[in-house]
């Protein structure tokens, strides 16, 4: 691999496992408004906000950090009144308790309106306007969480640019294909990878501070509880599933931990990350092994966004699962044609999970999809892998992982539309 293909690849990386605080739809929306304020340069008397159905999807159930309140109306009054753009994902980490408390009665007097954007140009879309007696502001974010495109005071144009994806950005990537992925985490000087422990430690410590609250709906505990009765047992699956869904309740309920995200995503970052640092730690891997194994499981997940988009009917945590499964394929001894199979036989598993929104029910379907990770590459050890003759399945596996990202971003449409109908009128 060329030396500035690699380079290319550790920004794209960089980019994109990132730290947050929350759920990042939410926090997008507060970051938005932060923006907004910030060009305002008075706190608002007014906020209104316009999202994409995506966006609004996803922050219509989760919890806010450092609240214990549910959705957006929260995190937007927050985000007005002590959030920092800057902070990028971590924008609501200056959280007061007087702040909580003004936040409150914000939404109490009425000064925040939600609506539907039914035009969207984008999955990924939100428009922040703040006023304040004559003065007004607009901020708008697209395609990427806290990619800002636009920025408007008393109608005069300060920012305007048309979003970029990341595929865009990294246009020398678009030949990215599974093998190239497995190249780079294989063959890349260690310590131009190394940063990557960080996730490990951001995402099991997040772990571990839920083993000691009730956050959610505490399914990671409720494991750990059930290790010495015989049902889950106290063996490594048991473990990686406590720790990989244990992050998620805390991250769901709005636990003020950090966590590093995935393309967005921190139930990504946190499935894509921990089955492999558990595994790695419960089989005594070198740390070398284990920065080569999230490596790869971090760009296999990158790889398979670029072409499904941030946001989708297909719940995140197929795409991180399918990362991990790789990661423990070559954790396991499997070389390039055993994570192949691996990622086979995920997308022959878990191709239908819809995503109907964040919440703390996600650690469910985090739970299901880590354990489905390990079968899978059990399966690719012992060369068995879901073959073409069988679904969406194609000889190809850079082909099969298209068949995935082109039902997820196009086949599912009708279905995203009929969840966010289901959710809102409930």
């Amino acid at each position: 691999m060329l030396d500035i293909e690699r380079k290319q690849i550790i920004q794209l990386i960089q980019q994109e496992v990132v730290p947050a605080i929350g759920c990042t739809e939410p926090v997008a929306v507060a970051f938005a408004v932060a923006k907004a304020t910030e060009t305002l340069g008075l706190i608002p008397s007014e906020i209104k906000v316009s999202l994409s159905a995506n966006v609004l999807k996803n922050a219509m159930g989760v919890g806010i950090p450092g609240t214990g309140m549910i959705g957006l109306p929260i995190a937007i009054a927050l985000g007005a009144l002590i959030g920092k753009s800057e902070y990028q994902l971590e924008v609501l980490k200056d959280i007061t308790p007087e702040s909580l408390e003004a936040g409150k009665q914000m939404i109490t007097d009425k000064k925040i309106t939600i609506s539907l954007k039914k035009d969207a140009p984008e999955k990924l879309y939100i428009e922040a306007v703040c006023t304040k007696g004559e003065e007004s502001a607009q901020v708008i974010v697209r395609s990427e969480h806290t990619h800002i495109c636009f920025i408007e005071k008393n109608g005069k144009i300060l920012f305007e640019e048309q979003a970029v994806s990341v595929s865009e950005e990294n246009k020398e990537l678009s030949d990215l294909n599974l093998e190239k992925v497995y190249r780079f985490a294989m063959e890349t000087p260690l310590e131009e990878i190394r940063f990557i422990l960080e996730s490990a430690r951001l995402n099991k410590a997040a772990a571990l501070s839920a083993f000691q609250y009730d956050y959610g709906h505490s399914l990671g505990k409720t494991m750990v509880n059930f290790y010495e009765t015989g049902l889950m047992g106290n063996s490594m699956l048991p473990k990686i599933l406590a720790h990989t869904s244990a992050a998620c309740d805390a991250r769901m309920a709005g636990a003020m931990i950090p966590v590093m995200t995935n393309s967005g995503s921190g139930n990504q970052g946190i499935t894509a990350t921990l089955p492999v640092v558990i595994y790695a730690e419960e089989t005594g891997k070198s740390e070398e092994s284990l920065i080569r194994a999230l490596a790869l499981s971090h760009l296999t997940v990158i790889y398979i966004k670029q072409s499904m988009g941030r946001l989708s009917a297909l719940c995140g945590c197929v795409v991180a699962s399918t990362g991990s499964a790789c990661g423990i394929t070559y954790l396991m001894g499997g070389g390039y044609r055993e994570t192949a199979y691996a990622v086979k036989n995920m997308i022959a598993n878990l191709a239908g999970v819809i995503c109907d929104g964040a919440k703390p029910s996600c650690s469910l379907k985090v739970s299901s999809s880590v354990a489905t990770a390990v079968f899978s590459a059990m399966m690719a050890l012992e060369g068995k892998y879901v073959t073409s003759v069988e679904g969406i399945i194609d000889d190809d596996v850079d082909q099969s992982i298209r068949n995935l990202t082109r039902i997820a971003s196009q086949g599912m449409n009708e279905t995203d539309r009929m969840i966010l109908e289901i959710m809102v009128n409930k």
